[in-house]
């Protein structure tokens, strides 16, 4: 079985792939073999043994079928945000979001890698890729909009911490698939979130206004005797007023 064909079958496996299946697993060994350019529909569909309006069932375009599984993915992650309670911590919540893309990714590594390859080195694929990420942002931004909706910066707010999330699960994303999928993917995304969490979070924002308080206070040590017009001026230095 090729590796295309285990990202398509279920935990269990199947005895006969599905038509779908059995067009992940041509397009792929087709890709690696001669290259995503020069291979067809025609070529797939022949090699996977169905017809042509089969292909096009499942997938819009020869590039969807290198992203077979995002779409229920994205299902996933929509329907995870939706079923929040809405007291839980937002950015928290669009975290423990991102962990299912990676579960994603990492549910079958040698797939993960042979299309993380293939992407890399086939710039249409590329950008088809970055629609796909995209749509994710959009997803984490529509929902923490929602949760922000009552903060005067709530839009900006929602699409910054989306996007800084979006920038940091990929990074996690591509450390993970650089060791060949050997690496613990959960170790690279603890990492990773750790630091939006540090940003945007609970804590990140205890943090914040401490250091805005801390800000508030001038602490300015003078003789008893010391004038006024020199107190006032340490004052102004230590504010550096001029």
């Amino acid at each position: 079985m090729s590796e295309a064909q285990a990202q398509g079958r279920g935990a269990g496996g199947s005895a006969k792939p599905s038509k779908r299946e059995a067009l992940i697993a041509a397009a792929f060994d087709l890709f690696t073999k001669h290259g995503f350019e020069q291979t067809t529909v025609d070529d797939i569909v022949r090699l996977a043994g169905v017809g042509r309006s089969s292909f096009f069932r499942y997938f819009p375009s020869k590039e969807d079928v290198v992203f077979p599984d995002h779409e229920g993915c994205l299902a996933e992650m929509t329907a995870f945000l939706q079923d929040g309670s809405g007291e839980e911590d937002p950015v928290i919540r669009v975290c423990d979001a991102a962990r299912l893309v990676m579960r994603m990714y990492s549910g079958n590594p040698s797939f993960a890698v042979q299309r993380y390859r293939l992407t890399k080195s086939v710039p249409g694929l590329r950008h088809h890729e970055l629609s796909v990420v995209w749509r994710y942002e959009r997803t984490l931004a529509d929902y923490l909009r929602r949760r922000f909706v009552h903060r005067p910066d709530g839009t900006l707010r929602a699409d910054v911490i989306a996007a800084s999330l979006v920038a940091a699960h990929n990074n996690a994303l591509r450390a993970w698939l650089r060791s060949g999928g050997q690496d613990d993917p959960t170790a690279h995304m603890d990492h990773a979130l750790r630091f939006v969490l540090n940003s945007w979070g609970p804590e990140g924002e205890a943090r914040s206004t401490d250091e805005e308080d801390a800000d508030d206070v001038v602490v300015l040590i003078a003789k008893r005797t010391a004038p006024m017009w020199r107190v006032v001026r340490g004052i102004e230095t230590t504010l550096g007023d001029p």
